[in-house]
């Protein structure tokens, strides 16, 4: 009789019984507990990506000041002398180059997250980590970009015997602001990336025509006032307008209302697209 009733409880095993599925945790506080405690891969992955960034280019670091030294030197013709558009009492090149300094820190900041899944694909189909580790590691490598520009715009200053505001203490803020939306937009292009392989061509595109409609090369004031509620929706324009109030400490450089909406876009960019990430990031082994 015991032997039949050991027969009905206990079951042959059958192969996957003993498989173990590892899936991300689904709340919120157990996720942020998971990347503190992955947090020395975090500092080695953007390590990594800052030194294999700069020892396998020609120039090293003097990429980071040639780029937006340039980009200053063109708008700076094009719109300060050609179009002899307003410059709100500063030297045209320090205007520009108050808002190169947000623009490229998140117009890399995006490329570079798009591509984090594609250049560590072995390691996604292999090992698990948090997977919000890739394109938040890639925004890191950037903010070294972002100093050292800053540094340049500090000499820039010197040459043009140029003081900052006082406000310049509050420039903290919007790089942090800058920085959600750097990590919203690379969320979403990250976990869009990993499916269609081919979005990453579509990206430089969409880099150039963010520079176009931002107010990098101008001064967002010259947007006529029935359009400049429409026009800051666009979250890039007050980050840079709020980088600009910073340096140069003019009224004219701060639109509030428009700066108000540019902090609500970019705080629903960042939520939705972590909450995309969130939702796809369970199927990226399969498309790796």
């Amino acid at each position: 009789m015991w032997k039949e009733r050991l027969k009905y409880w206990i079951k042959p095993a059958k192969l996957g019984d003993f498989d173990i599925i590892i899936e991300p945790d689904k709340t919120t506080s157990d996720f942020l507990y998971e990347l503190v405690k992955f947090r020395e891969l975090f500092v080695f992955m953007a390590l990594r990506d800052i030194l294999v960034r700069y020892k396998q280019t020609v120039i090293g670091v003097a990429w980071s000041v040639i780029r937006p030294l340039l980009s200053m030197v063109i708008f700076t013709v094009i719109f300060g002398r050609v179009a002899k558009l307003p410059s709100e009492g500063v030297p045209y090149p320090i205007m520009v180059f108050s808002a190169l300094l947000p623009w490229q820190y998140f117009a890399n900041s995006m490329q570079a997250a798009s591509e984090s899944f594609i250049r560590a694909s072995t390691m996604i189909s292999k090992i698990y980590f948090p997977r919000l580790i890739m394109p938040t590691s890639s925004v890191l490598v950037s903010a070294v970009d972002f100093a050292i520009s800053f540094v340049l715009l500090c000499i820039l200053m010197l040459v043009y015997r140029f003081a900052p505001s006082p406000m310049i203490f509050l420039l903290p803020v919007f790089f942090l602001l800058a920085t959600m939306t750097s990590l919203g937009v690379g969320y979403f292009f990250s976990a869009v990336g990993v499916r269609y392989r081919d979005f990453r061509h579509i990206m430089p595109f969409i880099v150039q025509f963010g520079l176009y409609v931002s107010p990098v090369g101008f001064s967002s004031s010259v947007i006529p006032d029935k359009w400049r509620l429409l026009y800051s929706l666009n979250p890039m324009v007050g980050v840079i307008d709020g980088f600009r109030w910073c340096i140069q400490g003019t009224a004219a450089s701060l639109y509030v209302p428009g700066f108000v909406i540019s902090l609500v876009t970019s705080t629903l960019i960042f939520w939705w697209g972590l909450k995309y990430f969130r939702k796809t990031e369970r199927t990226f082994a399969d498309y790796i």
